[in-house]
């Protein structure tokens, strides 16, 4: 089974975190969160991320990881790099919560597949959805001044 990382700007991988625990509640031993604080520096950010790895890989089931971040070249990101070795670990970055989810759900596939499966439920959950103009809905008369009509 994959670990999951998330080291994103605080306080939004714990934030996701939770959303997934939300979500997925069996999930609190294979997903970990990595808050990067604008106090500290990146050196004691990837300190406290290479515990957090390390803690996700002493979980008995997990072999490999998935570690997320949210924006590609910011400090969370340089961490992960630093983080990862490309063999038992892996990145992706612009995570979003469908991302999250997909990686939890599929986190017993290999770990090529979950990243597959993390970065298609990333873009797949990214989408415009089109509301009713106002200009296709009938118009009321405001004949009576105490009558509110309010849309829902």
């Amino acid at each position: 089974m994959n670990g999951v990382l998330i080291i994103c700007h605080a306080p939004l991988a714990h934030a996701m975190r939770q959303c997934a625990l939300h979500v997925f509640p069996d999930c609190g031993a294979t997903v970990a969160a990595v808050d990067v604080q604008p106090n500290l520096s990146p050196e004691e950010t990837l300190a406290t991320a290479r515990i957090a790895l390390q803690q996700l890989m002493d979980v008995p089931q997990v072999r490999t990881a998935l570690v997320l971040t949210d924006l590609f070249g910011a400090t969370p990101s340089n961490v992960a790099q630093k983080l990862v070795d490309g063999v038992n670990t892996r990145l992706v970055t612009g995570v979003n919560l469908p991302m999250i989810l997909r990686a939890v759900s599929y986190r017993h596939e290999p770990l090529d597949a979950l990243v597959a499966r993390a970065v298609s439920g990333g873009t797949q959950g990214v989408m415009q959805v089109a509301i009713t103009a106002p200009q296709n809905q009938k118009r009321i008369q405001h004949h009576d001044p105490d009558t509110h009509f309010h849309q829902q």
